[in-house]
């Protein structure tokens, strides 16, 4: 998962974030421990993890759960959604969202900015950019959100 993680933003962020990080030897290590952490800490119990295989290849991965603030209004948010660049288009993106977060229940997540190719995938799945940015890490990142409709309405 580590290596996949890494290969994925070194494929999608080079020219975002600085050469220093991505080419940073100890990236796999950062992303082993957070992926350790994420699998054993009780802290991220109520986080959904799933992993996309080939032929015994991890080619990409997903995590959601609770938002990080419990009064943001939103009922999930998507930490993760990782794809290698040669599985995008297959289907594998989508089927990773859809496994890991509700179509029936609102949805925040953070996406690097500028990242056109992710941005549109995220609004091909309902989600807008409702005008906010942060900085994380050095990386302008804009928010989008998926709101759904109560279908007693």
């Amino acid at each position: 998962m580590a290596k996949m993680h890494m290969s994925s933003w070194q494929e999608t962020y080079r020219g975002v974030m600085p050469d220093r990080v991505l080419d940073d030897p100890g990236l796999v290590d950062a992303r082993e421990r957070f992926w350790t952490t994420a699998l054993v800490d009780e802290r991220h119990c109520e986080k959904c993890i799933v992993v996309a295989e080939r032929d015994g290849a991890v080619i990409g991965v997903a995590m959601a759960g609770p938002p990080e603030s419990p009064e943001s209004g939103w009922s999930q948010q998507l930490y993760v959604l990782y794809v290698l660049a040669a599985e995008h288009g297959t289907g594998v993106g989508a089927a990773l969202l859809d496994a890991v977060v509700n179509p029936d229940e609102s949805v925040v997540l953070w996406v690097a900015d500028p990242n056109p190719r992710a941005q549109a995938f995220y609004r091909k799945h309902g989600f807008f950019s409702d005008g906010t940015q942060q900085v994380e890490g050095g990386v302008r990142e804009a928010r989008m959100v998926r709101v759904r409709r109560d279908p007693t309405d």
